[in-house]
């Protein structure tokens, strides 16, 4: 009976480690949105934008959807959004003090739209958004970068 528990014991651990390996291997894509969404929101600049702005949202979906809104005083508004999918590069241009994140695209993959504008409301396609950042460390944006590649690979894979 002792040598049976015993090999009971046995079975019961190595496959409780071989699910804890297994299941632990796997990154979620819901852990790299919401990392990148953290990260862009704790570190955004908002005393660099006009000081006429009311409110900003950032916002990166499961599905891939990263969506920037900023929503003035007058009450217009700018909101700029595209597929991780069709992310080309991440580039920074400034320094940890304060700058300015270049999400870039294959193509024309950025929807650009202005509502209640004074010239009217706008849809356009650009190829590029920018999100001003300040008081971001190198190890960030690296974590950042590389939550969006994990993030772009895992799309291009269900795709």
């Amino acid at each position: 009976m002792k040598k049976f528990t015993l090999n009971l014991k046995i079975v019961f651990s190595f496959t409780a480690c071989i699910a804890f390996c297994v299941f632990s291997g796997f990154d979620l894509p819901e852990e790299n949105t919401v990392i990148i969404q953290n990260i862009l929101t704790k570190y955004y600049d908002n005393d660099s934008q006009i000081k006429d702005i009311k409110r900003f949202e950032i916002n990166v979906t499961n599905t891939g959807f990263c969506r920037y809104r900023k929503v003035f005083n007058n009450g217009k508004q700018e909101y700029f959004a595209f597929n991780l999918a069709r992310l080309k590069s991440m580039d920074y241009y400034g320094t940890t003090t304060k700058g300015e994140l270049y999400l870039r695209t294959k193509n024309d993959d950025v929807i650009v739209q202005t509502r209640n504008d004074r010239a009217g409301d706008i849809d356009s396609m650009g190829t590029y958004m920018v999100i001003p950042l300040k008081n971001i460390e190198v190890s960030e944006l690296n974590a950042l970068a590389e939550n969006f590649k994990k993030m772009n690979a895992t799309l291009l894979v269900h795709k």
